[in-house]
This record gives C-alpha cells, structure tokens and sequence, in this order.
C-alpha cells in the first residue's frame, strides 16, 4: 500500500468510527425517547437498526485489520488503530444498550417510580460520549480526564436511584386486594427500572473506556485504562 494510500486509509478509518458513534448516539437518543413516551414505532425502528450498527462494526474491524496487516505500522499509528479498534467495540455495546432500551419501552405499561429522573441522567451520559468521541477525533487529551471525572457522579447518581427503588419496594405495603397478576406486573415494571439505570451507567462506562483508548492513543498514556 503506497504511503498516500496508508494516510487516507488512516484518515478514513477516524471518519469512520465517528460517522460510526454518530448512528449509535442518535439510536441512543431514540431508544430514550421510545422509554420516555412509551412510542412503540421510535422503540421498533431503535431494535431494527441494531443491525447497521453491527455490520459497520464489522467493516471497521475489517478496516483495522488490513491496515495492520499490510502496512505493519509502528508508534502513533499502531497506537491510532488499535484504540480506533478498542472504541468501535464500545461503541457497538452502546448500540446494544439503546437496543435494550427499545426492548424496555415494548414491554412497559406506566412509570413507576416517576420520582427517578433517568432521563436526566441519560443526557450526561450521552455528553459524555459525544466528548469522548470529540477528543477522539481532536487527538485531545486533557478532555479525557474530564470524561472521566463526570463519570464519578453519574455512578453516584445511578446508585442513589438504584438504592430509591429498592428501598421503596421493601419498606411498600402491597394491597391485600391486589391479585397475583398485578403484583407480578409491579415486579417486572421495577425490574425493568433497575435495568435501565444499569444501562444508563454502562453508557458512561463505555464513554470512559473511549477517553481511556484516546488517552493511550494521543499521549501513550495508560492511566484510565483498567
């Protein structure tokens, strides 16, 4: 591959993981706004979509894979793409993820704890991607840490609501007139709840991993890896 070549293969291959976290953010939001108003086409079109989502994850690897092996490159650009290979897997969990949620708003019949305010945590963890992402593509490092640090709160903020919901189901008197039918219905909407702050803080979880990768890919620094 002729050095011309090997640099547009590189500058395709960043294009690409961020046209990549494009779709998967805007399945994401999708997947919210399906829980959010119970909208069963939003959730469908977020659980069909899934699949672009994996076949670029599979052409990206594809991608990382040739220019390996046929350049065989060395420092910044081995690092480059093997970060770039590191973040297209984080970015198709979060697929995953938005695809569960989807899954999530199919099944939910009304908002049981309207108290946890999921939603709000959700748009910090979208931030947070959206910044990772953006350090990724600017090679900007200082921007990690702050990824990072954000991530501390949010969970915080996911296990204040996690222990909310516990806490009420355990100290909730159940009416002696509900039937069997209707308390089973109030476990899987609770259930389902705690599902979804897990998710919401895997999503943070992944966009950390992403600074973590840009971080070693910039400065060969390992610090946030763990």
């Amino acid at each position: 591959m002729p050095r011309d070549s090997y640099q547009e293969g590189l500058n395709s291959l960043r294009e690409d993981v961020l046209y990549m976290s494009e779709i998967v953010l805007e399945r994401l939001r999708l997947g919210l706004d399906a829980l959010e108003q119970k909208d069963e086409e939003m959730a469908r079109e977020v659980i069909e979509g899934d699949h672009e989502i994996n076949q670029l994850y599979l052409d990206l690897e594809q991608d990382c894979i040739d220019l390996l092996a046929l350049q065989q490159p060395v420092a910044s650009d081995l690092r480059f793409i093997a970060a770039s290979f590191k973040i297209i897997t984080d970015l198709e969990r979060i697929g995953d993820l938005a695809t569960n949620l989807g899954e999530y708003s199919l099944e939910a019949e009304r908002d049981v704890y309207p108290e946890v305010d999921i939603q709000d945590v959700a748009d910090v963890t979208i931030e947070m991607v959206e910044n990772a992402m953006q350090a990724y593509g600017d090679e900007n490092a200082d921007q990690c840490y702050a990824i990072a640090d954000v991530d501390d709160e949010v969970d915080e903020r996911c296990e204040a609501a996690s222990e909310t919901v516990v806490r009420d189901l355990i100290e909730r008197e159940i009416d002696t007139d509900s039937s069997e039918g209707e308390i089973e219905q109030l476990m899987a909407d609770v259930s389902r709840l705690l599902l979804t702050i897990r998710d919401i803080e895997r999503v943070g979880d992944h966009a950390v991993n992403i600074a973590a990768r840009t971080l070693y890919m910039a400065e060969n620094d390992d610090d946030l890896i763990y």
